[in-house]
């Protein structure tokens, strides 16, 4: 379905005020060296406006603040926000199934379902299970016995949410994300790894995205639990018993060990990491790469390296270790002198 809307009607969708070229038509939206006269672009810092002079874009998005702008601008108080507007005013209706149970779906007799959630083709709820108002559960979909799926939430094809688990409001679950696979659980006795049960379930808060691939493992009792609106990349890993907090951030290939709790507000960037058993304080973050907490982190810090430490403190040190071959030089011509200044001492005692 094609949208088209005039830069006044656009500035209002995106909350933003217009700076010239109200009648113009913008029938989307392109990267700033790519789009035509009739697309959108946009601009968050100033030290990006050179790149402006060249573009074809028939209107841009810019901070309220934004100097001069070689074609029609609407003006934003916030333009990561703005420009989530601009998209979603482009954007094609989600796919989902039909509301309704699809005639190939397997649902037990006890399970609960809203009259108006939307189970895909091939679906399997067991036992006891709940599904919640204007959910929809896409094809493929396995829904363990007892647990519960709450309001408006979304899983595309082929998630597990296995047994015991609880899911909250308004989550997205995207495809092949497993919540509530048993841990990496076992001890070794008699020249074997033997499995520890794993006898609780996983907790979703409200407003929590997981995506593709990614897992939330199981806890060995009681629950691992991920607090409202933490979002999560693809091919992340949560281990058992782990509590994560509100608000949180990780990047794809991010893990966390087992029982490790995480304060409201953190950031793992890409591939960042915690071992088991540890503390993040609120508001923490660890640089991409190979940042690996291997202790308790402090409220606030930002971290990076193996172990990770005090980010600054971190820079300092790759400095250095930049340097070595230069101070390794100097070293072989001070060698170098010294050797020579000796044989020219008389050392006689």
């Amino acid at each position: 379905m094609n949208r088209t809307y005039t830069l006044a009607e656009l500035a209002d969708a995106v909350g933003g005020t217009l700076r010239g070229g109200g009648s113009t038509t913008i029938v989307g939206v392109g990267d700033v060296s790519e789009a035509g006269p009739d697309r959108a672009t946009w601009v968050s810092r100033p030290e990006y406006a050179r790149r402006l002079a060249a573009s074809r874009a028939g209107a841009v998005l810019v901070p309220r603040d934004f100097g001069p702008t070689p074609m029609p601008a609407i003006l934003c108080e916030n333009v990561d926000r703005s420009v989530a507007r601009l998209l979603q005013a482009f954007a094609e209706p989600i796919p989902r199934p039909d509301r309704g149970v699809h005639r190939s779906a397997v649902v037990h007799p006890s399970a609960k379902i809203a009259t108006d959630a939307a189970i895909g083709p091939h679906v399997v709820i067991e036992a006891d299970a709940r599904i919640g108002a204007a959910t929809a559960l896409h094809a493929g979909v396995f829904v363990g016995r007892g647990t519960s799926i709450g309001d408006d939430c979304v899983l595309w094809p082929n998630v597990v949410v296995r047994e015991g688990c609880m899911v909250g409001n308004r989550v997205m679950l995207h495809p092949n994300v497993v919540i509530g696979a048993d841990g990496l659980g076992f001890y070794f006795d008699q020249g074997r790894h033997n499995k520890v049960p794993h006898t609780g379930g996983v907790i979703l808060g409200d407003d929590v995205e997981i995506g593709a691939c990614s897992c939330v493992d199981r806890a060995k009792f009681g629950y691992t639990t991920i607090g409202n609106g933490t979002k999560i990349d693809n091919l992340v890993q949560i281990a058992h018993n782990c509590r994560i907090g509100e608000h949180c951030m990780f990047v794809a290939l991010a893990g966390v060990g087992g029982s490790t709790r995480v304060g409201d507000y953190c950031v793992f960037a890409g591939q960042a990491g915690a071992i088991d058993n540890l503390t993040i304080g609120r508001g923490a973050r660890l640089a991409a790469g190979l940042a690996v907490a291997t202790s308790d982190i402090p409220e606030g810090m930002t971290v990076s390296g193996w172990p990770a430490q005090e980010h600054r403190k971190e820079l300092r040190e790759r400095a250095w270790i930049r340097r070595l071959p230069t101070l390794a030089e100097q070293v072989k011509d001070l060698r170098a002198r010294l050797e020579r200044l000796e044989k020219a001492t008389d050392h006689r005692e």
